[in-house]
């Protein structure tokens, strides 16, 4: 053999190898080989978590397709310096381990690249047209998007609001009680949909209609349940006829004038006298009027009503010189 041929040999086997490595690196299938309904699953899924829930009750009814740019932009996230970003990152990284690991659930990657130029949800978007596909998301912008151009969408926060009770703690509604309660004062009643209601204190109230206000719902896995107490109906107020309505309009007008009357006419205030102490007017009470005409009776009285220190004051002194100079005199003379 020559050293010529020797080198096309070796030219030849490189090329082959390149060839064979580029084949490998490539993806496998552009195309997605799900046999049903294919579901293209978010980033904003896989970070939240409920699909998990969601996919082990079995209401998936299809094939989760994650696109490989979705991993790749899960794990540019893990990557970066926000903590909060981090973690959830990767816990949707750990959600799709977990759905592949899953009875029952039918988990496909799709190898569309690693990264996507013109972004994860236009790619998404694309995607959901190409394999008249099912984009399973909790973008709001996305949502709108995906319905504008005709692409059906399945927002986990949309279900959870179907989901949610009808009833919230605090509405009243008419139930029919049916039927005793687990406990004798209980009375239960059922709504339209089923929900078994249970209203305390209503066992006498079995098999008519009551008002009754929710206290606090259940949601377990034999369905829901409510607790209710019964409300009073309070009496509907009698029509007024219109005579009724004038006789109450003239008595409000009435009352309108008489208070314009008050307000604009004030009342003359009366003088008041100054008040005497109590001892002062009781002295005065008992003080009997006086008559020039009767002095000694009044100052009798008076002696007799006064208090002692005022009947010392006001008695005279005896003046015993005019009466010796009399008796002199009256000497004198005889």
């Amino acid at each position: 053999m020559e050293t010529r041929d020797i080198v096309l040999l070796a030219v030849t086997l490189i090329i082959l190898g390149e060839v064979s490595y580029l084949l490998a690196k490539l993806p496998k299938s552009s195309a997605i080989k799900a046999k049903d309904r294919a579901i293209l699953v978010d980033t904003s899924v896989l970070m939240d978590g409920r699909i998990t829930n969601i996919a082990s009750t079995g209401f998936i009814g299809g094939t989760l397709v994650v696109p490989r740019s979705v991993i790749g932009e899960l794990q540019l996230l893990a990557d970066q310096a926000d903590a909060d970003k981090r973690a959830r990152a990767r816990h949707g990284l750990d959600v799709v381990s977990t759905l592949q690991g899953m009875d029952g659930v039918e988990v496909e990657i799709l190898q569309d690249g690693s990264k996507a130029a013109e972004g994860v949800d236009e790619r998404l978007l694309t995607l959901a047209k190409r394999h008249a596909a099912v984009i399973c998301t909790l973008d709001y912008n996305l949502n709108k998007v995906a319905v504008v151009e005709g692409i059906k969408v399945l927002n986990i926060n949309e279900l959870a609001q179907s989901l949610r009770m009808q009833r919230l703690p605090g509405e009243q509604m008419m139930i029919e009680l049916t039927q005793k309660g687990q406990d004798s004062h209980q009375g239960v009643g059922y709504l339209s949909d089923g929900t078994m209601v249970v209203v305390e204190q209503s066992n006498k109230y079995i098999g008519q209609t009551v008002q009754v206000e929710v206290v606090r719902s259940l949601q377990t896995a034999a369905g829901k349940m409510m607790f209710a107490r019964r409300v009073e109906r309070q009496a509907p107020k009698k029509a007024e006829t219109p005579a009724i309505v004038a006789a109450k309009t003239k008595s409000s007008g009435r009352s309108r004038r008489n208070d314009s009357n008050e307000t604009t006419t004030p009342k003359r205030a009366e003088p008041q006298l100054p008040q005497q102490p109590k001892q002062q007017k009781l002295q005065q009470a008992q003080k009997p009027q006086q008559s020039q005409n009767q002095p000694v009776q009044t100052l009798k009285t008076a002696n007799q009503q006064k208090p002692r220190a005022v009947y010392h004051a006001s008695r005279k002194r005896v003046n015993h010189e005019d009466s010796l100079l009399q008796l002199v005199d009256s000497q004198k003379d005889e």
